[in-house]
């Protein structure tokens, strides 16, 4: 499996409540985000099964833009 990259901006104050929280679990801030990441996928994919295939315009919940 291919390993890729991703860049995200974050609050500062944020960032460093995160690295508070991996270091006290003994992981890495990246670690710490892919275990965050797994338990999402998880939780997801118990509520709506396998997230394998394309999600259709009709069936996308994301938020509007904030006017």
């Amino acid at each position: 499996m291919a390993v890729k990259s991703v860049s995200i901006r974050i609050e500062e104050e944020m960032l460093r409540k995160l690295t508070f929280v991996a270091d006290y679990e003994g992981r890495s801030v990246n670690s710490h985000v892919l275990a965050l990441v797994r338990e999402s996928i998880r939780a997801f994919e118990k509520d709506h099964g396998p997230a394998e295939m394309a999600i259709t315009p009709d069936v996308n919940v994301k938020p509007g833009k904030k006017e």
